[in-house]
């Protein structure tokens, strides 16, 4: 007697939408959506800056690549996952850090961030976050020595704005320039190679809205969540914190909030739960910046917030609707 044998149809790795586009179109298109930030960090840190984000971008795909074969995991090098992963770890970059440390950065954000796990689909963290915090906890020195760009004074230091604001005091950062908001806004500060201008990182995120490949849900509820309690203690006692557009615009919180919390793995998947997921974030960002030893927090909080995802996707399940019957 023959044995019946059932199949199964086959289910790729996450992310899953519903659309036509494959895994390969959209890191393309996050590829694509990170160069204007990409860009101007190359401009205004120059060389080092290109040679970190090669550096990166190489090592990411070799690991991947490595790994695949090593483990048979899901995935493939085309898939362009790994070179998303690259840019992004150096837009978390000292831009004069040494190439060594992208080298590092790569080989902990495939195995500890990616294939350790199964591959691509599979990662309950955001890989690039994995390294950097791995980094900054190996080589804090390295990892908080920033360089002068293009525009900064002989008088300047290439510290970042936040650095200044922990160490020093709002006093000490409101005398130099690196309070302007516009300054901020455009770029010309110190700080990682991908994050100093958060125009050419909500013109990225824009254009990502528009491919529909991320929504609202998370940047907003991150971004509100992280500049209330702020704004509060700011209206306490401005004279000793900084207003919350100031916040806002520094540091890594857009990178984080519109292309590290919005990541389709390791992100909750209704829209309930990326309002909550972002809250967490921000609410968690803004308490590290605000009493915590590190100047910035929000990698630590969307790592974090990432544990939380499968309570997160518990707590707010899909709800297939029910054919048949009425409501």
């Amino acid at each position: 007697m023959a044995e019946n044998k059932i199949s199964f149809p086959q289910i790729d790795a996450a992310p899953h939408i519903g659309r036509r586009d494959g895994v390969t179109e959209i890191m393309g298109t996050v590829a694509l959506a990170l160069l204007p930030a990409s860009l101007f960090g190359i401009y205004m840190f120059g060389m080092p800056s290109l040679v970190i984000m090669l550096v990166s971008i190489a090592s990411c795909v070799f690991f991947d690549w490595l790994f695949i074969k090593a483990f048979g995991n899901a995935g493939r090098i085309s898939d362009l996952s790994a070179v998303v992963t690259g840019i992004l770890l150096a837009m978390n970059l000292p831009p004069s850090a040494p190439f060594w440390l992208a080298i590092v950065g790569g080989l902990v954000a495939m195995l500890l961030g990616k294939h350790i796990f199964g591959g691509i689909g599979s990662n309950p963290f955001n890989p690039a976050l994995v390294a950097r915090v791995f980094l900054l906890i190996a080589w804090p020195a390295q990892m908080s020595t920033f360089a002068k760009h293009r525009f900064m004074a002989d008088t300047e230091t290439g510290a970042t704005p936040l650095t200044i604001l922990k160490t020093d005091g709002l006093g000490a950062l409101q005398n130099t320039a690196l309070f302007d908001h516009y300054r901020c806004a455009m770029g010309y500060i110190g700080g990682s190679l991908g994050e100093i201008s958060a125009l050419a990182l909500l013109l990225g995120a824009l254009f990502l809205f528009i491919r529909g490949y991320i929504s609202w849900h998370t940047p907003f509820s991150f971004i509100v969540a992280f500049a209330a309690p702020i704004a509060i203690l700011w209206r306490l006692d401005p004279t000793q914190y900084a207003d919350p557009l100031f916040h806002v615009l520094t540091g890594g919180l857009i990178l984080g909030a519109f292309f590290m919390a919005t990541d389709m793995v390791s992100s909750p998947i209704t829209k309930k739960g990326q309002i909550i997921f972002g809250a967490g974030c921000g609410l968690i960002s803004a308490a590290i910046r605000l009493f915590g030893s590190y100047p910035e927090g929000v990698s630590f909080a969307i790592l974090f917030m990432n544990a939380l995802t499968p309570a997160i996707d518990r707590l707010c399940p899909t709800k297939p609707t029910t054919k048949g019957i009425k409501k």
